[in-house]
């Protein structure tokens, strides 16, 4: 409501922000601006509206709030003449959205004496230009050092994320050359001893029945179930008996691959049986490459699904080639995340998956939603050390998704978790944290996707919860 009523200068000068304002100065404010009345319970203005005004109270009661993780937090309730809020960035004119940074609500009828933002913004500029100069350079010096820094964490995560990502390929990748060139000499091994054993000395149906075996090797070699250390030497240790009984050489060099590909004594036997004695090492070693080559195959064939595994997972998270708001299934970018993160995670760590597959796919930023993923994991890991459990969750809460971090960490000390969101504040050591990702992550999750970013700690339990949307918000 807005009333016909003025302060006078006098009165103006009783209030503690005009009060070392002159005469002429006074004057002025007396003529531009208005006394406005506000009922019990009323707002006087909200956050996120376009700030319109500067308010000064005169008098009566008012509390600030703030919205903190969807929740409408009281900041301060005051009743001391003078205070004031709204339209107080209007100098920076459009260096920053103009809008309410908090909301302003009457806790009695109050009356407030009201400036429009573009008298306010004239006033600051012309009475103390040197003082605007300071507190634009303020603002914006800490608006490029928070950019500067932002990018700095993101590049830092992006090579910390990029050398975890080639020590990740350089395994498989490595395996895979080695079986490559391991591989080879088997194959020309087996060239060899197919060449003596079909010299002249076997009948064709000895040769047919030979080529059957083989064909059963590789079955066998297929099918072949784990075995522990202990059953492993046992076997071995049969086999290779076995073998210098019947009188080939170096048994102990045989017997570990015969056993790997699921060859026990008896099948030996057959062999023997079709072949005869006086070819049984030749044909014996002939099986033994051809294990050795299935073997070595399998192995290549693991480690280019896995480099093919680690690559789908890198452009997942990079989400390269792919619109930046699309539909997306939160358990493919979590998955990914996880994957990129493996090389960061101490042996000493457990992941468990606790997935509702159940839950529908979502309008979201993907690649943002992986940034998030990847600032609370990192998190979570360095805070669990070399041991703990980290605990990926997912499910429904009303008409959001809900996705849950949990590491069995230290925990977050309790005058410590009302900061951790503020910008450049960190607790790890100087030089270790730049104090934005968790400020990053509130802003992708709130401020880009409408949802919501909670936290609760205790020693050994803390969880970051995050809340998405299942319909997309205007």
């Amino acid at each position: 409501m807005t009333d016909d009523e003025r302060l006078s200068p006098q009165q103006l000068k009783q209030l503690f922000l005009f009060e070392a304002l002159s005469d002429e100065q006074l004057r002025w404010l007396a003529e531009h601006g208005r006394v406005e009345t506000r009922a019990e319970g009323t707002a006087v203005y909200q956050e996120g509206e376009p700030a319109t005004c500067f308010y000064v109270l005169v008098e009566g009661a008012v509390a600030l709030t703030r919205r903190v993780h969807g929740e409408e937090v009281e900041v301060s309730r005051t009743e001391q003449k003078g205070v004031y809020g709204g339209a107080i960035q209007a100098y920076l004119g459009d260096a920053v959205d103009q809008v309410y940074r908090n909301s302003l609500r009457a806790l009695t009828p109050v009356k407030l004496w009201v400036l429009p933002a573009d008298q306010f913004s004239t006033l600051v500029r012309t009475w103390f230009p040197m003082a605007m100069h300071l507190l634009e350079g303020l603002f914006m010096g800490m608006r490029n050092s928070q950019t500067v820094v932002g990018e700095r964490e993101r590049l830092l995560a992006l090579g910390s994320l990029s050398a975890g990502l080639t020590h990740e390929l350089n395994n498989p990748a490595s395996a895979a050359v080695r079986a490559t060139a391991t591989l080879r000499d088997r194959v020309a091994g087996m060239r060899h001893k197919l060449a003596m054993i079909a010299d002249g000395r076997l009948d064709g149906s000895q040769l047919h029945r030979l080529v059957e075996l083989q064909e059963q090797a590789v079955k066998r070699a297929a099918s072949a179930p784990k075995l522990t250390a202990l059953q492993a030497s046992d076997a071995e240790d049969e086999v290779a008996d076995w073998l210098e009984e019947c009188g080939l050489t170096a048994p102990w060099d045989l017997a570990p691959t015969l056993v790997a590909g699921n060859v026990t004594v008896d099948w030996l036997r057959e062999v023997k049986q079709v072949i005869g004695p006086a070819d049984l090492e030749s044909a014996v070693r002939w099986l033994a490459y051809t294990i050795e080559t299935e073997l070595l195959m399998n192995e290549i064939d693991d480690s280019v699904t896995r480099i093919s595994g680690l690559v789908a997972a890198a452009k997942q998270y990079s989400q390269l080639d792919r619109a930046p708001h699309q539909v997306v299934d939160v358990h493919d970018l979590l998955d990914s995340t996880l994957v990129m993160l493996a090389a960061k995670r101490p042996p000493g760590v457990r992941v468990v998956k606790e997935y509702d597959r159940s839950l529908p796919a979502i309008p979201a930023y993907p690649a943002e939603l992986n940034q998030v993923w990847t600032n609370l994991i990192d998190n979570a890991l360095g805070a669990m050390g070399e041991q703990g459990t980290l605990t990926v969750r997912t499910g429904r809460d009303g008409d959001h998704i809900a996705v849950s971090i949990h590491d069995t960490g230290p925990g977050i000390p309790p005058d410590v978790r009302p900061r951790i969101f503020e910008p450049f504040f960190t607790t790890k050591p100087v030089g270790e944290g730049t104090g934005l990702g968790l400020d990053i992550s509130y802003r992708i999750v709130v401020n880009r996707h409408h949802g919501d970013i909670r936290v609760e700690s205790q020693p050994g339990d803390t969880t970051f919860r995050v809340l998405l949307p299942l319909v997309e918000t205007p």
